[in-house]
Parts: structure tokens; C-alpha cells; sequence
């Protein structure tokens, strides 16, 4: 904003809907570099590149693989988004009432993001086991459509399976958003005051991209074992159950730089579409306070 005021405070259902515009925005954008890097996270050795993994897909398997499973995260994507932004000024309302204080602070920007992390964990497991079945190049023979796999998964591992990797989800949601909300927080502060809309455009883009790269930094070891245990199908041993336990088997087996298979193309998508969301949920805001309110 232009002045030291802070902006009206939006209702939820506006929140909500705000949230949900800003993260179809984003993944409708970078999904591509979504299913690169579970496919990254899912080999165990081998070609990890970007460029390469896109040539061969794109070669191998068709345009279209690169959107394979999309529908599960567009299901979820509303909520999830809306869920992220929503509840952060939630618990942020919250805990400013709690701890009787009068404005934000660094701290309270990284308590209500892990808090919000939490809550969109939980909302979002069965959809994000669903994609990472639906990503791996081992099942595509196995699964026909986002619904195939949903029933599949329900008749064969039973309804319980959809919640598998809810811990590990819960630990990489609390990083992220963490990460996320705090580093914004400590940027915006850092950066010179917007003056007009478009350096306020600017200003929520670099410091969401920032934002978007720390929580990726943070959060992607959590991110590569939650990968291996929702990719399990449930055919053979199930190796990985855990958090602490697989981050510790991965890095003994595969070395450290294991845990961060897939960062590159990750951080290609979370880093920018970081500042997307932020950009989006902020324009769409405004434009709700202003027309709504």
C-alpha cells in the first residue's frame, strides 16, 4: 500500500476466493516444473536435468504428460491456495488478539504461516497422493485419469491410503509456508515504500519470489520423502513411512544431495510462482475491498 495504513481487513469467503484465483493462476502457469520434479524426486539415479527430462517426456511420452494429473491439484488448487492465505490472516488475526499485540512482527508472520501450513496439509493429502500417482512414469499403464486412480487407490489399498504421507505433508506445508510468510514479511519491511500500484506489483513479486525460494530451500527434503512414500502403490515392501526415519535412510543410500532431487526445477516454480500468488491474491483483493466493501 501507499501509506502506512493497513489495508481493510477482507472477510473470509472473500479471502477465500482471492486465494483460490491466485493459486489456479500459478499452477495452471508452472505445472510442468511440478511433474519434472516429482519425476525427479521419485528416481533414484539417473538423468535429473530439466531441459533433458523435458525433451524426453515431450519425445517419449507427449505434450500432454507434462499436464498429466492436473486435475487432482486444479480440484484442490481452490482450496489449497484459499486455505494458505485465508488462514494466515486467520491465525494472524488470532494470535494478535492472543499475545495482545497491536501489529506484526517477524515472528508472528512465521508462527501464522506454519499454523496455516498445518491446516493445508491436512485439507490437501488425498489430492496430492493422487498427483504423485499419477506423475510417476511407472504408473501409466496403470491409471487412465485422475478418477481411475482415485477408485483404484480405494478399492485396492482402501480409503486410509489417501492419508498416506499426511506427516510428512504436515512437515513440508509448516516449512514452506514458514518460510514463505516470514522471508515476505522481512523483505517487504527491507524494501522502500510503493508508491504507485505498479511498484506495489513489483515490491509483492520480488519479495513473494524470495519468499517462495527460502520455503523451497527449507522444505524440500520433506517435499522428496513425501514423494516416495505417496508414490508407493502398494505392491511390496513399503520402505519409506515416516519423515525423520526416510530422511535418514535417503541420505544413507543415496547420499545428501538426494534430498533435494528436484530442487531446481522446484524452485523454478515456487520461486516465481511465489511472487504469482502473492501478486494475484493481492490484485485480487484490492479489487474486492474496492468493488465489494
Amino acid at each position: 500500500m501507499s501509506s502506512d495504513a493497513p489495508p481493510k481487513p477482507l472477510p473470509f469467503h472473500f479471502q477465500f476466493l482471492a486465494g483460490a484465483i491466485a493459486g489456479i493462476s500459478e499452477i495452471l502457469t508452472m505445472y510442468p516444473l511440478d511433474v519434472i520434479k516429482t519425476r525427479a524426486q521419485l528416481s533414484t539415479g539417473g538423468n535429473t536435468g530439466i531441459i533433458s527430462m523435458l525433451k524426453e517426456i515431450v519425445q517419449k511420452e507427449g505434450p500432454a504428460t507434462l499436464y498429466r494429473g492436473i486435475a487432482a491439484p486444479i480440484l484442490v488448487e481452490a482450496p489449497k491456495r484459499a486455505t494458505k492465505f485465508a488462514a494466515n490472516e486467520q491465525y494472524t488475526a488470532l494470535y494478535k488478539k492472543l499475545f495482545g499485540m497491536d501489529k506484526v512482527t517477524q515472528p508472528l508472520a512465521i508462527a501464522t504461516g506454519v499454523s496455516a501450513g498445518v491446516t493445508e496439509a491436512v485439507i490437501i493429502v488425498p489430492f496430492e497422493l493422487v498427483k504423485i500417482r499419477m506423475q510417476d512414469k511407472a504408473n501409466a499403464a496403470l491409471y487412465t485419469s485422475t478418477t481411475d486412480a482415485l477408485r483404484k487407490i480405494m478399492k485396492q489399498e482402501g480409503p486410509l491410503a489417501l492419508y498416506n504421507g499426511l506427516e510428512a505433508t504436515i512437515w513440508r506445508h509448516a516449512a514452506w509456508n514458514g518460510g514463505y510468510f516470514g522471508v515476505i514479511f522481512g523483505v517487504k519491511e527491507m524494501m522502500p515504500k510503493a508508491k504507485t500500484k505498479n511498484e506495489q506489483l513489483a515490491n509483492n513479486f520480488i519479495a513473494g519470489t524470495i519468499g517462495g525460494t527460502f520455503g523451497t530451500m527449507l522444505n524440500t527434503p520433506m517435499d522428496v520423502v513425501k514423494t516416495r512414500i505417496q508414490g508407493h502403490t502398494g505392491s511390496g515392501p513399503k520402505k519409506y513411512n515416516w519423515t525423520i526415519p526416510s530422511l535418514a535412510l535417503v541420505a544413507k543410500e543415496e547420499g545428501m544431495g538426494a534430498l533435494y532431487r528436484g530442487f531446481t526445477a522446484k524452485v523454478l516454480r515456487l520461486g516465481p510462482g511465489g511472487g504469482i500468488l502473492l501478486v494475484v491474491f493481492d490484485t485480487v483483493s484490492t479489487f474486492m475491498r474496492k468493488h465489494f466493501m
